[in-house]
Parts: structure tokens; C-alpha cells; sequence
């Protein structure tokens, strides 16, 4: 594939090549201070693409997001792309690469789902070295009056290693350190990440770091990053990661790739410094979010947009023939069989989640990713179905043919942005201070779940934070992605089941609390063939 040299790249975009910082022909970051230049322009509108419950069979939301962006460059629209960046946990375990398919990518897609320009190496840095500092800290004497047992910040690596979320550290000789219990994350799941997507702007980044609470002192008062006296040091570390990446699609249209917190453990969004950049250069901007509707889009307009003072004007919902059969029973070895039976039964799947998005105000579009093993009955059937109940449809093969697959999704997009005007409002008042019922609306108006079960640790956790003046954070729901339940075996729309949280986590920098669900694990672990081994024949 021939790219374009990211200078045009940026012309498209409305970049003036003085805030252009490339990372060799085809990448860049674009320097922050071009917000001042464009602050008084009026904002795009914000299209959200999310999905149906995720199976082994595929959903394609990337793929989507690139589809929609070149089919509404070829009908002449201006237009942006903004995703988040990969992780390479994922690209090496189960997923592998994170940058769409076919004939509809970001470009260019290895250096995309490798090291990039740097960001997930500036955050690992930045996340070690809070955790040397505090180790640290308890060696030479222990000013902060830290109590080793009561370190809530965890080491992190970009990668899938479940040998790393529990062990033991400075083992050995005294001069190695205080010996404690700790752990490992994932990058992608770090508050650090969550601070640095929905950061405003570099300054409200700062701030928010120096709040973040790493441990406890013996008489459980909070520590925080600011009395490590460091925060100067992680902006040092993460001032060039601040600025958002500029790349192209594989039809040379901008598309802005910056941050990627995980959707099951963080809130799933790229950086509102990317979006709120891209709302100013373009009339429409196309954005995903991690994970199905039940966890990405619910992050994305509880939390992200709200922070964010963001406004969304639609929503498009990806789903597959593939999928749907699996959630209606069909094993996945058996897919490609003709089976409207199955189709039937597990369109309730997609039921639910149009029928959540209604509920905060949205318009919806069901946008049909075609697969090659599709059969046109069933095609017809779902488009129908659809139709009957009311719902907007679009069947896209943008796959196989480029943004021509996906002309006719833009063009329903386009008139729904024209007709109607966006209903937004969150799900729940974050200013609530009553912790467990935002919890529980979450579970019950999005999961459909009875009740909530709370742990003895996770009434103590919410105690403790309330007390800690908390009460009015975000909710940051932790829960498996593969089921509107806690349980990742269970497919479909579950009913008559309770969600069991086990303990809670508070990001103070990020303003979120986070209820743990179900066995949901903080550090992946690698698959039995990973995606990394599969490289090997390529």
C-alpha cells in the first residue's frame, strides 16, 4: 500500500505544518498549542461506534470505524478518525493487531500496534517509576510514614504475563529494599492511562496526577503522587505523550490514534486531548469505543463525556451474522451454516443494547459487518427484522471493498445527523453521592441484572471512599466483556442473575471508582497459542 507523505496528511486535516512533529514519512504528533489557535471554532459532531457482546466469531468495530470514515469521504464530507492506541498484550495474546482489516486500516498498521510514537513506553516509564519512588521512599527511613502493607499502586508492563500479578520484591539482602507483596497491571489498565485520556489538556493532566493516591500511611491517611514530590518529573516523562498522533487510513483520509485504556477494566475511550482536537478540525468525527455497548459506549457517555463536556450526535452499532448466531446457540465450528433459527434467538443480544443506547438519548444505527461466510437469508432477514422494530440498518462491506462498501452507512448517517438533534443526557448523576445505587443502575438498567451483591470488602471499600470525601465519583465498572452478566461463558441476555462485586478500587486522579466484578483480572494472561507464536509463519 502507498502512503502519503504525513505533511498532505495534515493539510487534509486542517494541520498547519508548524504543529506537525514527524515521527519519520508517515507519522506525527500534532503539538498541543494549535488548541488556541482553534478555540473559538465551533465543534463537529461526534459519532460513537460500538458493538454487540464480543464473541470468537467477530465483530469488527475498527474495521466499522474505518468504513464509516472513507464512506464519508466519498460522499464529501469532512471527516476525522479517532481510535485508541493498541496494546501490545492483545496484539501478542488473543486478538492480535488492532488497526481494522482488509481493505479498511489505519496506516501504517505494524508500527500502530508496535512501539508507535512512544506513548505506551512513556506511561510504562512513568508508572515505574511512581512505584521505585515509593519503594524508595520506605527505604531511606521512611519519611511519608508509608505502611508497606497499605501500597495500592501496582508495577506495570505492556504485555500479558500472569506470572507477574503477584510477587514478592526486594528479596535478599537488606540493601535490596523493605520486602513486600506486590504486583503487576497491564499498562492499558493503569489509572496513569485513565488520567492521560481524559485529561483536557496538559495542565489538567498535571493536576490530576499529583491526586493520584498510591498508598496509605500506618494511621490510613491517603498518599498521594504529589507528596512523593514527583509530578514535575512524570511530566517531564509525559510531555511528548500528551500530543496526539496523527496517522492516516488506508485511504489516506487523517485519523488521530491517542491513548487505549482497556474497556473491561478502565473506561475503553481514546483521549479527549484527540477528540476534542479533532471536534474543532472536522464537521464530523468518527470515534469507538471498547468492547460492546454494555461496557465501552456506557464509559464513553457517562464518564467520557461528561468530563469532557461532550455532546455526541449518534451512535452506530456494529453486528455480525457470526455473532449473533453464537449468541443464539450455533457453535462457533459450525458458523458458516445457513441457521435463521439461531439468528433468531440471538438478536435479542442486539435488542438490549439498541434499546440501553435509547436510554441515554440517542439516535442508533445497526450497521451490519458483512463476513464472507454470510448468507443472504440471513442478511435479509436481520436487515428486516430491523426494519420492523424500527431501527436504522445499513449492510457494509467495507472490508472487501473499501469505503465504496460503506457509502450506503454514510449516507444514513449523514441524514440522521441532519434530521435529528442529539437527546444526549448520562445515565445516572455522577453527583449522587449514594455509591451503590449509581452501581446498581448501571447493573440493572444496562445489565439487566436483579441486584447487586456487595462483599463484606467491597461494603468496607465504599465506606472508606465515601468517608474520604469520593462519594461523587464516575463508576468505572469492572466486569467481564463476553456476557451482560459477570460470567463470560453466559451468551446473550441473560436474565434472573446478580452481579457480584468483590471489592472496589478508587482512581482519584481519574475521579472514578471502580466496583471489581466477577473474576476479572487486572494482568491478562497469555492463550495457549498466543498471537505472538502465529507471527512466526507469517
Amino acid at each position: 500500500m502507498e502512503l502519503e507523505n504525513i505533511y498532505n496528511i495534515a493539510r487534509k486535516a486542517g494541520i498547519d505544518e508548524k504543529y506537525i512533529e514527524p515521527y519519520g514519512k508517515y507519522k506525527a504528533k500534532v503539538d498541543l498549542s494549535i488548541m488556541d489557535e482553534l478555540k473559538d471554532k465551533k465543534d463537529g459532531k461526534l459519532v460513537l461506534v460500538t458493538a454487540i457482546t464480543p464473541t470468537k466469531a467477530g465483530e469488527g468495530k475498527t474495521t466499522m470505524s474505518c468504513a464509516l470514515t472513507e464512506g464519508l469521504n466519498k460522499i464529501g464530507k469532512s471527516v476525522m478518525l479517532c481510535l485508541r492506541e493498541p496494546s501490545l498484550g492483545p496484539v501478542f495474546g488473543v486478538k492480535g493487531g488492532a488497526t481494522g482489516g482488509g481493505k479498511v486500516t489505519v496506516e501504517p498498521g505494524e508500527d500502530i500496534n508496535l512501539h508507535f510514537n512512544g506513548d505506551m513506553h512513556a506511561l510504562t516509564s512513568s508508572i515505574n517509576l511512581i512505584s521505585a519512588c515509593i519503594d524508595n521512599s520506605i527505604y531511606q527511613g521512611n519519611p511519608l510514614n508509608i505502611n508497606p502493607e497499605r501500597v495500592v499502586w501496582k508495577r506495570a508492563l505492556d504485555m500479558n504475563d500472569r506470572t507477574l500479578r503477584d510477587i514478592t520484591i526486594a528479596q535478599g539482602s537488606k540493601v535490596n529494599g523493605v520486602t513486600r507483596k506486590d504486583g503487576f497491571i497491564i499498562t492499558v489498565a493503569s489509572e496513569l492511562m485513565a488520567v492521560f485520556c481524559l485529561a483536557t489538556s496538559k495542565e489538567d493532566f498535571k493536576k490530576r496526577v499529583s491526586e493520584i493516591i498510591v498508598a496509605y500511611t500506618y494511621d490510613e491517611l491517603p498518599i498521594r503522587i504529589k507528596d512523593l514530590r514527583i509530578t514535575n518529573a512524570i511530566m517531564k516523562l509525559m510531555n511528548n505523550a500528551l500530543n496526539p498522533n496523527l496517522v492516516q487510513t488506508g485511504e489516506h483520509n487523517p485519523a488521530l490514534i491517542h491513548g487505549g485504556p482497556f474497556a473491561n477494566i478502565a473506561h475503553g475511550c481514546n483521549s479527549l486531548i484527540a477528540t476534542k482536537l479533532a471536534l474543532k478540525l472536522k464537521d464530523i468525527v468518527v470515534t469507538e469505543a471498547g468492547f460492546a455497548a454494555d461496557l465501552g459506549a456506557e464509559k464513553f457517555l457517562d464518564i467520557k463525556c461528561q468530563v469532557g463536556g461532550l455532546t455526541p450526535s449518534l451512535v452506530v452499532l456494529v453486528a455480525t451474522i457470526r455473532a449473533l448466531k453464537m449468541h443464539g446457540g450455533q457453535s462457533l465450528e459450525n458458523i458458516q451454516e445457513l441457521n435463521i433459527d439461531a439468528l433468531k434467538e440471538g438478536v435479542s443480544n442486539l435488542k438490549q443494547h439498541l434499546e440501553n443506547i435509547a436510554k441515554f438519548g440517542l439516535d442508533a444505527i445497526v450497521a451490519i459487518n458483512h463476513f464472507a461466510s454470510d448468507h443472504e437469508e440471513e442478511v435479509e432477514w436481520l436487515k428486516t427484522w430491523c426494519e420492523e422494530n424500527g431501527y436504522k440498518v445499513s449492510f457494509v462491506d467495507g472490508f472487501a471493498l473499501g469505503g465504496v462498501g460503506a457509502i450506503d452507512l454514510a449516507n444514513k448517517v449523514v441524514a440522521s445527523l441532519e434530521e435529528n438533534k442529539s437527546s444526549y443526557h448520562s445515565l445516572y448523576d455522577h453527583n449522587d453521592t449514594d455509591v451503590k445505587k449509581k452501581i446498581r443502575t448501571i447493573c440493572q438498567e444496562i445489565y439487566r441484572a436483579d441486584d447487586v451483591e456487595f462483599s463484606e470488602k467491597a461494603e468496607e471499600d465504599i465506606k472508606r471512599y465515601v468517608a474520604m470525601g469520593y462519594a461523587s465519583s464516575y463508576i468505572c465498572m469492572a466486569k467481564t466483556p463476553q456476557s451482560f452478566s459477570d460470567d463470560p461463558k453466559v451468551l446473550n441476555t441473560p436474565r434472573g442473575f446478580k452481579i457480584n462485586v468483590r471489592e472496589v478500587n478508587l482512581s482519584a486522579g481519574a475521579s472514578f471508582l471502580i466496583p471489581l466484578t466477577g473474576s476479572i483480572l487486572t494482568m491478562p494472561g497469555l492463550p495457549k497459542v498466543p498471537a505472538a507464536v502465529k507471527m512466526e509463519d507469517e
